[in-house]
C-alpha cells in the first residue's frame, strides 16, 4: 500500500463518518420536530445537506436511519452522563445523580426515542428493531443509575427502588414532552432524593 493511497483514503473514510453523523443528528431533529410520519428519507437528507444517493448508500431505508440515529446518540447522551458524573459533588450527591439521569429523559434523544415507540406499537416490522434497542438502553441506563448512587443491586430492596426511580423519571420526561415541567420536575426529584437517601441500602 503506497503513502499516497493511504493519504487518499484516510480523508474519504472522515468524510463518510462526518455525512452519517449529519443524517443521523438530522434524523433526531426531524423526529423531535416533525414525528415519526413526517420524517421522511427525503427530509432527513435535505436537512442534512446530503444528496439522496449517498443517504441510500449508508443507511437504505427510514428503518436503518432512525434506528441507527437513536441508538449512536444515546450512546452519545451516555458519555455526557459520565463527564457530568465527574463532577458529582460530595454532599447533595443523590440529588444531583438524579438531575443527571433526569436529563436523560428531557433530552432531545428521548422525544425522538418517545415518537419511534409510539409508533412501533402499531407497527410490527419497527417493533422488532425498536425492542431491542430500548431493552439495550434500559439495561445500560439501570447498571449507571446504580454506579452513580453507589449502590448494589443485590442488598435489600434496591433494584427495585433504582428501577422505581428511572420509571419515575421516564414519566417526569413524557410530562415534559407536552409543557414546560420544569418546575414541578425540580420538586418531585428534590422530595424523591429525601426518599433515596432513607431507602437504599449503600456499604
Amino acid at each position: 500500500m503506497s503513502t499516497e493511497a493511504s493519504q487518499t483514503r484516510t480523508p474519504q473514510g472522515e468524510r463518510s463518518r462526518a455525512m452519517r453523523l449529519r443524517l443521523m443528528e438530522a434524523t433526531i431533529d426531524s423526529l423531535v420536530e416533525l414525528g415519526w410520519a413526517g420524517t421522511t428519507t427525503t427530509v432527513v437528507s435535505s436537512r442534512a445537506g446530503v444528496s439522496r444517493g449517498a443517504q441510500l448508500h449508508h443507511f437504505p431505508s427510514k428503518l436503518d436511519l432512525v434506528v441507527a440515529a437513536v441508538g449512536h446518540l444515546t450512546d452519545r447522551r451516555r458519555d455526557d452522563m459520565r463527564q457530568a458524573a465527574a463532577d458529582l459533588p460530595d454532599q447533595g450527591r443523590t440529588r444531583a445523580v438524579l438531575e443527571i439521569l433526569s436529563a436523560q429523559f428531557v433530552s432531545p434523544v428521548f422525544f425522538a426515542a418517545l415518537e419511534l415507540w409510539v409508533a412501533a406499537r402499531t407497527d410490527t416490522e419497527l417493533r422488532e428493531s425498536v425492542a431491542p434497542l430500548e431493552r439495550r438502553v434500559g439495561r445500560e441506563t439501570h447498571a449507571y443509575a446504580l454506579e452513580l448512587l453507589a449502590v448494589d443491586e443485590s442488598r435489600g430492596d434496591n433494584r427495585r427502588i433504582v428501577q422505581a426511580t428511572l420509571d419515575l423519571l421516564r414519566g417526569l420526561g413524557l410530562a415534559a414532552s407536552l409543557s414546560d415541567d420544569t418546575r414541578r420536575r425540580a420538586a418531585v426529584l428534590d422530595s424523591w432524593a429525601v426518599v433515596l437517601d432513607h431507602q437504599l441500602e449503600t456499604p
